[in-house]
C-alpha cells in the first residue's frame, strides 16, 4: 500500500505545498540533500522510495544498522563515475542517527559537492544524533505523527485498493475506531493491525465454511444450521467478511508502546512523568510509569528518577518521600519485575500526592552559584580544627561555643565566611512539613546571627 505519487502520501500537508522543498525534491527538479525527522510511521521511507520513482536519478539505499564506512564509500565512488556520464545518485540512508560520527563525516565530501544527494531519515533528534557539519549542509524536514483522520483514510484505502484487501472485508465502525486509537498516528501499526484482524476474521469464515461442509446431512440439521449462522453472520456489505469490534479486539492484542528506550522518545516521555509528579496529577504520573513499564524500561531507572524527584521537587515539604523513593529502589533491586511494578507505584503515588517544594533545590543552587562566583573567603576560626597539635597556638577554635552546652541548642556564632554573613539560601514554602520549619527558620537565623533569644 506504498504510495505511487506524492498525491497519494496521506499527512504532512505541511510539507507539500506547490513548491515546497519536498515537491521538488520528489518530482526532481532540486538536488537538495535533506533529513527528514519524524516518527516511526509517519512516512520517511514513502518518501524516499518516492523520490526513487519520480526522478531520473540513480537511487541507491543503505541502512545504517547494517552499513558501514566501506559501504558508504564505494557508493559515493561509484556516484562519482556515473556523475561523468551525466547520471546523478541520490542516496537514502535509512537510520541515519546510528550512524556513528566517522560514517557521518564520510558523507560530508559528497554531499558538498552533489556527488550525491541525500535523503537521510531518523525518529532521533539531529540536533543530538546528526554531525553539526551534515546537519548544516541538509535541509531538515520535520514529519509529524498522522492524525485520526490520516489513519481512517489509510485503512479504507487498505480495504478496497485492489493492491490490498481488495474489498475482501469490511470494517465495521467500531472496529475501525479501534484500528485508529491502536496506530496512535503510525500508518505502518495501523496496516499490520488491519491485516491481523482481515487475517482473523476471513480464518473464521472459513473455518465455519468448512464446520457447514462437514456437518451429517441427516440428523445433525442443528450444528449444520449453525454453521450455516456463522457464514451469514460474518458476511458484511456485498458479500465481504465484516471485521467487528471484537475480532479486531481479539486479533491485535495490544497496541505497542512507541518507546525508544535510547531515543527521542524516551527523553520525552520521562520528562512527562516527572513534569505530571511535580504537578501533583497522580493519574497522568501513573499512565506514564505504565507507559514505560510497558515498553521495557529498566525499573531502576525509574527508581533513580524517584529519588531524584524527592528531593528536587518535594524535599523537606514531606521528608518521607525520599524514604518511600529509596525502598522502592531497593526493593526492585530485590525482587525485579513484575511485581516490583507495585512498590514503584507505590513511590510514584505517594512523590505524585505529596506537598511540593524546590527550595532544597534552589537553596543548594544558590550556594553552588556563590561557590563558583568567588564567594568563598576563610573558614572562621573558631569552627577550624583545633584536633592536631600546634593548632591552639595558631588560635584554633579559640572562641568556639559548644550548643549543646546552650539550654536552647542554638548560640549566637558566626558560621559562614565574612563574605557571607547575612546571606540566606534555603527559604522554606508554606506547604506541608516545612510550614513548622518556616515559622521556626527566622527565629533560629535571628538567634545564631545575634539578634535576638531562639524559640525552644
Amino acid at each position: 500500500m506504498r504510495p505511487r505519487t506524492l498525491d497519494e502520501l496521506v499527512g504532512q500537508r505541511h510539507l507539500l505545498a506547490p513548491g515546497s522543498p519536498l515537491r521538488r525534491l520528489v518530482e526532481g527538479d532540486a538536488p537538495l540533500s535533506v533529513i527528514l525527522w519524524g516518527p516511526p510511521g509517519a512516512g520517511k521511507t514513502t518518501i524516499a522510495h518516492l523520490v526513487s520513482r519520480a526522478t531520473s536519478r540513480r537511487f541507491v539505499a543503505l541502512s545504517a544498522l547494517s552499513a558501514g564506512v566501506k559501504d558508504v564509500r564505494a557508493v559515493i565512488e561509484q556516484a562519482k563515475l556515473e556523475r561523468r556520464r551525466g547520471v546523478y545518485t541520490v542516496l537514502f540512508v535509512d537510520e541515519v542517527h546510528r550512524f556513528s560520527k566517522t560514517q557521518q563525516d564520510s558523507l560530508l565530501a559528497a554531499v558538498e559537492d552533489r556527488t550525491v544527494t541525500l535523503v537521510a531519515a531518523t525518529t532521533e533528534n539531529p540536533s543530538f544524533s546528526v554531525v553539526a557539519p551534515l546537519l548544516s549542509r541538509s535541509l531538515l524536514l520535520t514529519l509529524v505523527p498522522l492524525e485520526e483522520d490520516d489513519i481512517r483514510e489509510l485503512l479504507r484505502r487498505a480495504v478496497s485498493d485492489p493492491r490490498g484487501l481488495n474489498g475482501a472485508v469490511a470494517l465495521a465502525a467500531e472496529a475501525e475506531d479501534h484500528l485508529v486509537r491502536l496506530a496512535a498516528g503510525d500508518a505502518r501499526r495501523s496496516l499490520t493491525a488491519l491485516e491481523a484482524a482481515a487475517d482473523a476474521a476471513l480464518a473464521a469464515v472459513r473455518a465455519a465454511d468448512t464446520r457447514a461442509a462437514d456437518a451429517p446431512a441427516e440428523g445433525a440439521t442443528e450444528a449444520g444450521d449453525a454453521a450455516a449462522g456463522l457464514v451469514a453472520s460474518g458476511k458484511g456489505r456485498n458479500g465481504a467478511v465484516e471485521i467487528d469490534l471484537a475480532t479486531a479486539e481479539a486479533a491485535v492484542d495490544r497496541a505497542a508502546v512507541r518507546y525508544d528506550r535510547d531515543g527521542d522518545a524516551h527523553y520525552d516521555v520521562v520528562s512527562a512523568f516527572i513534569k505530571s509528579m511535580r504537578g501533583s496529577d497522580v493519574d497522568a504520573s501513573l499512565h506514564w510509569l505504565a507507559r514505560m513499564l510497558t515498553a521495557g524500561e529498566d525499573p531502576r531507572f525509574i527508581a533513580r528518577r524517584l529519588m531524584i524527584f524527592a528531593s528536587e521537587d518535594i524535599g523537606m515539604a514531606d521528608p518521607t518521600a525520599l524514604q518511600t523513593a529509596v525502598a522502592a529502589a531497593q526493593t526492585v533491586q530485590l525482587i525485579g519485575l513484575p511485581e516490583g511494578q507495585l512498590t514503584l507505584a507505590h513511590a510514584v503515588v505517594h512523590c505524585a500526592t505529596a506537598p511540593k517544594s524546590n527550595a532544597v533545590t534552589t537553596a543548594i543552587s544558590a550556594a553552588l552559584a556563590d561557590v563558583a562566583a568567588g564567594k568563598t573567603g576563610t573558614v572562621p576560626p573558631a569552627l577550624r580544627d583545633a584536633h592536631y597539635p600546634g593548632a591552639k597556638t595558631l588560635g584554633h577554635g579559640k572562641g568556639y561555643k559548644y550548643p549543646h552546652d546552650d539550654p536552647a541548642g542554638v548560640v549566637a556564632q558566626q558560621y559562614v565566611p565574612d563574605e557571607l554573613v547575612g546571606r540566606d539560601y534555603y527559604r522554606p514554602t508554606g506547604r506541608g512539613t516545612e510550614r513548622p520549619i518556616a515559622e521556626r527558620l527566622d527565629r533560629i537565623r535571628a538567634a545564631v546571627r545575634g539578634n535576638s533569644k531562639p524559640a525552644r
